[in-house]
């Protein structure tokens, strides 16, 4: 299966962890691209002229995973200027998954889920799965395997 992980990621831990998803992607036999949604300077809560310098294109995939950091509570700025511009995401299966530093689900991980299903599904698209990496527990590296198995496990 093609499949596409697509991410924007501040600071990096993100996109570690969609690395290591691709990683057992492949080991499962599938064609996977790691992309990363980039920006110009910094975009803060409440931004509205976000400027996107890498803009990943979902064409040809059979499958997309995106992944973000939830920013004040919410879906990170960059990542909803993205997935606004794609222009369909019809009868696409996607996952979703955030990476957050606050230990609860409620400061921010479920919203920036359920903000970012919202966009993919008013855009054609299926959800299948969702996770939350809470990167500040003690226990990051079992939320980030249950993520990965959770997330793979699907293909």
């Amino acid at each position: 299966m093609n499949i596409g992980i697509i991410v924007y990621s501040k600071t990096g831990n993100t996109f570690e962890v969609g690395s290591r998803l691709k990683g057992v992607l492949e080991q499962k036999g599938h064609s996977v691209n790691l992309d990363r949604v980039t920006i110009e300077g910094e975009a803060k809560p409440g931004d509205k002229d976000v400027k996107l310098i890498n803009i990943p294109l979902v064409d040809g995939y059979e499958r997309i995973i995106f992944g973000t950091p939830v920013q004040a509570f919410s879906l990170a700025v960059a990542m909803e200027t993205y997935l606004k511009q794609v222009p369909t995401l019809g009868g696409k299966e996607v996952s979703l998954f955030v990476t957050k530093h606050l230990p609860f689900v409620w400061t921010g991980g479920k919203r920036t889920l359920g903000q970012m299903e919202k966009v993919c599904k008013d855009k054609g698209a299926s959800v299948r799965g969702k996770e939350i990496v809470f990167w500040n527990e003690k226990s990051r590296e079992e939320t980030i395997k249950k993520c990965i198995a959770n997330l793979s496990s699907q293909f």
